[in-house]
């Protein structure tokens, strides 16, 4: 039998206060997703201003980067790069650059999902909040 890490309640608050941080330092609107390693949302923030369009989008990238074990910018390149069939994969909707993984010891337990500016700001704002995460859980450790 395996042992997995999961994300605790404190580790999707330490994730959504970050992004939210960043968010406003760069006067970003958007929302924010936290899911599990299968997809499940586990927390979401939408900031003042962000379309309401924009959660939906943020939890399906961070779904779609979970399930996928890997940022849903790869699934993205892949169709652009011609693997049109590649869009009929099953349960994953948000094929688009801002869900990143989040991983412990190598595995992936988890995504966080951003949406609501230029597809590499999304993808920025997730990725440092996760950096900023990883370095908080090293530096308890």
């Amino acid at each position: 039998m395996k042992t997995k890490a999961v994300l605790t309640e404190q580790d999707v608050e330490q994730l959504l206060e970050t992004a939210k941080k960043l968010a406003h330092q760069h006067q970003w609107a958007v929302s924010i997703c936290v899911v599990d390693d299968g997809g499940h949302p586990l927390g979401l923030s939408r900031l003042d201003d962000a379309s309401p369009l924009s959660t939906y989008i943020a939890t399906e990238k961070a779904r779609t980067a979970a399930m996928g074990r890997r940022d849903s910018k790869v699934f993205e390149d892949m169709i652009n790069g011609g693997r049109y069939a590649f869009l009929s994969a099953p349960h994953l909707q948000g094929m688009l650059e801002g869900g990143v993984t989040i991983r412990h010891d190598g595995q992936c337990i988890g995504a966080i999902g951003v949406s609501g500016v230029k597809a590499e700001q999304d993808a920025e704002l997730a990725r440092l909040s996760v950096e900023t995460w990883e370095g908080a859980i090293a530096s308890d450790v």
